[in-house]
């Protein structure tokens, strides 16, 4: 994304009551400039995309962003993302993607192996409901979780970061994957201009309502 349709999109949302209509896709320096502790485990996973959540609020407002995307049921997503997750969970059932020992701890070793001791010791945090994310570690601004299948071990991270501009904060999501083989690669090469210019965008729009609605 260009840096003037940045500004454009950033200028989209000023003010604390503004949600953008068009989800805003960040370089992936927005990610690996930043010092998340993530960097310290998950050297070994490639980056495969960066994104601003429209969720401004305050300096300790992330624990709220953290509820809301635990406790949401994702029954508002818009139909063409529940045609394509149902399409996904029928595929997974009929080639066995998603059988449990493909899963985190049994077809792969957790990240929380990897974790530094302070943050073992710590709470890991709320697993994801909507889809099947593992806590990894949680925070004061950052929230990494994880999910492992035939194809893919995948990790989500959720950090707080400031805007320099309004003073104020906002959430932002990065996806980080590591293929699994042959198959692997060519299922995340297939899925990629669905979940940028559908999915994503659809969940981030999303994200936005349900930020404007709770207190």
């Amino acid at each position: 994304m260009s840096g003037s349709k940045g500004r454009e999109l950033r200028d989209s949302w000023n003010g604390p009551n503004r949600i953008p209509d068009v989800a805003m896709r960040l370089p992936d320096t927005a990610y690996t400039t930043r010092p998340w502790r993530i960097h310290e485990i998950a050297n070994d996973f490639r980056l495969e995309d960066v994104w601003v959540l429209p969720t401004p609020g305050d300096a300790d407002d992330f624990p709220r962003l953290v509820r809301q995307l635990t406790e949401g049921t994702g029954a508002h997503r818009s139909r063409i993302v529940r045609i394509l997750f149902g399409l996904r969970w029928r595929l997974g059932r009929l080639f066995g993607w998603d059988r449990p020992d493909f899963g985190v701890g049994t077809g792969v070793p957790t990240v929380r192996d990897r974790l530094p001791a302070d943050l073992r010791s710590a709470p890991p945090g709320p697993d994801l409901h909507t889809i099947p994310f593992t806590s990894v570690y949680l925070t004061d601004n950052e929230w990494a979780s994880e999910s492992a299948n035939r194809t893919v071990h995948a990790m989500l991270h959720i950090g707080w970061v400031p805007d320099e501009r309004t003073g104020r904060y906002h959430g932002q999501m990065a996806m980080l994957v590591k293929p699994n083989g042959v198959l692997g690669a060519a299922y995340l090469a297939a899925i990629r201009p669905f979940r940028r210019l559908i999915v994503w965008p659809s969940m981030i729009r999303m994200i936005g309502r349900d930020w404007q609605r709770s207190p």
